[in-house]
């Protein structure tokens, strides 16, 4: 993700406190969102005032609805916005607005966790609150079977916006005292990692607290009973996971390893070949079901994509939850599957529609090669199946060392799946050449435009896309314009239980001049952006890119342009 957090402060008729709060934050340099809890009319005034001088996002709740309405208001809306990260700090000046870089840059050095703060108090805090808090802090460990939550009471902490929104989407959180610490153990219950940063603590003299001992101390009490019957019921989930599972980021999609044996995938061919198709699908439901509850890092790939396409849809496309994670994730593993029945030969001609044929043909007819770049948006596997319709060799440029296990499969499976396959690592002039004397026998060229190069330091420019900006790879691009052949974009996408093939053409020929070179490449490289986009929006749940997509890549004079609009 785009590492771009803000602060967050939920208040309730502290207007004696705020303008301090708001001054020693304003020093960072972070947008700040202040939720109004239904404050009284001084309040406003004084909020009101702020707003002017410090341009803060005010948002206003009509009646006072509880903190944790506050800060779950705060959150939807910063990520709506935009923002990666949300650091949620009182209005009370109880915490220590210098501690807030530490904040940023442990969110920054772990952006899938939670950042908590674990308080340091000195003799001002109420010994009853002190003591009670310790109540609070066995049951969390309890509930989350870990200690790695230090403190799930202290307001000033980081949240990693895509997990929090899904799970305030698609659970029902308390909104007042006891919100603070149900957000955090429901987001352990999902994978999510902690780390604690010391921070101290003060309670003002003449502070304003809006802790009822009696109510809260009951609601408190009542969370707790909830929280651990979740847990007795997600027990051997937890207990899988503590022993089991373990979650590493890589620094680049062509280091993720595939997740999953040789003999499950085997396993699946078996059911497939024995079972049929129907029933394999419905086998899906319980491994999808696995990997997505124990997989952290792809579900919240999954997640910040589902969002930007929310965002960049204007709220057309699913809503990201859990649930449509959930979906977006067995939808990968229905297109494993169709690939399956691609290369067993179950596919027939009546199962992809291609109304654009007649221009395939008529390129094929003409005896010239071309560049076809596609994505990994849809099934690409389904038109290499079907080539030999088209009479004419197709050959898929990939890059398939992180995928080992499945490609073997399909090798297995029908000898002639890597008849046509050229694996690379990079182009160098060696692969230009091989594939310039495959374009001139009139042969097809088919590589993905949507991944950057396995080397780490492979050319790439940063265009547009989904309301960001994002690395593409220049490679397809610059092949294009060595090759000096007609470049067509190729889209796959289900629809009504069939294929549909989407060829377009995008250029007789890519020209790059060196004056204009790096102008020329960035826009067709932004057209390519845009033409995704436009189908991703047809079928949001089809991109399987997961992993930290809009990653801003290690810069270098020589390996990163950026574009804007």
């Amino acid at each position: 993700m785009n590492y771009k957090p803000c602060i967050i402060i939920p208040i309730y008729n502290h207007k004696n406190t705020i303008v301090t709060t708001v001054e020693r934050l304003s020093v960072y340099q972070y947008p700040i969102f202040i939720i109004d809890d239904g404050s009284d009319v001084a309040t406003q005034q004084v909020l009101a005032m702020l707003a002017e001088q410090y341009a803060i996002h005010l948002h206003r709740l009509p009646n006072n609805s509880g903190k944790g309405a506050a800060v779950m208001h705060g959150i939807l809306a910063a990520y709506a916005a935009g923002f990666s990260h949300a650091l949620q700090i009182d209005a009370d000046g109880q915490h220590d607005t210098n501690d807030v870089p530490r904040f940023i840059q442990c969110g920054s050095s772990h952006p899938n966790d939670v950042i908590c703060g674990k308080p340091i108090y000195d003799t001002s805090v109420p010994k009853g609150r002190l003591y009670g808090r310790y109540i609070t802090h066995f049951w969390v460990w309890v509930e989350t079977l870990s200690f790695t939550i230090k403190d799930s009471m202290c307001g000033f902490r980081l949240y990693p916006l895509a997990e929090t929104c899904a799970l305030i989407n698609s659970t029902k959180l308390p909104k007042r005292m006891d919100f603070d610490t149900a957000i955090v153990v429901r987001l352990a219950w999902r994978g999510v990692k902690f780390q604690n940063i010391t921070t101290r603590v003060i309670y003002p003299p003449d502070g304003l607290s809006h802790f009822n001992m009696w109510r809260d101390n009951v609601r408190i009490s009542k969370m707790h009973t909830i929280l651990t019957c979740g847990m007795l019921l997600r027990l051997p989930l937890l207990l899988w996971r503590k022993v089991f599972v373990t979650n590493i980021t890589p620094d680049h999609w062509s280091k993720l390893s595939e997740r999953g044996s040789a003999l499950g995938l085997k396993v699946v061919v078996t059911s497939y070949r024995l079972l049929g198709k129907r029933i394999s699908r419905l086998l899906l439901y319980p491994v999808v079901a696995y990997f997505f509850l124990t997989g952290g890092k792809t579900r919240s790939a999954s997640l910040d994509y589902l969002q930007r396409i929310y965002t960049f849809s204007n709220r057309t496309t699913p809503n990201p939850t859990w649930r449509a994670s959930f979906q977006h994730m067995l939808a990968f593993a229905q297109s494993g599957l169709d690939k399956l029945s691609a290369w067993l030969g179950d596919i027939h001609q009546g199962q992809v529609t291609f109304p654009d044929r007649a221009k395939l043909d008529d390129l094929v007819a003409s005896g010239r090669g071309a560049l076809i770049i596609g994505s990994h948006l849809g099934n690409l596997e389904m038109t290499r199946a079907l080539a030999s319709v088209n009479r004419t060799v197709i050959n898929a440029v990939v890059y398939t060392d992180h995928a080992q296990r499945f490609n073997q499969i399909l090798s297995q499976t029908n000898a002639q799946f890597g008849v046509n396959l050229i694996q690379v690592s990079n182009f160098g002039s060696d692969t230009a050449i091989m594939l310039r004397d495959k374009i001139d026998r009139g042969e097809l060229l088919v590589i993905v435009g949507d991944r950057t190069p396995p080397a780490e330091n492979g050319r790439v420019c940063e265009v547009e896309f989904m309301g960001d900006t994002a690395a593409f790879a220049q490679g397809p691009f610059i092949l294009a314009s060595l090759l000096e052949c007609p470049v067509l974009l190729l889209f796959c996408l289900p629809e009504n239980n069939t294929y549909h093939i989407h060829l377009e053409h995008f250029v007789d020929k890519i020209m790059l001049p060196r004056a204009e070179r790096q102008t020329k490449l960035r826009a067709y490289m932004q057209q390519y952006a845009y033409r995704l986009e436009t189908y991703c929006l047809k079928a949001p749940y089809q991109w399987f890119n997961f992993y930290d997509f809009w990653q801003k890549p290690i810069s270098s004079s020589h390996s990163i342009n950026k574009l804007s609009r």
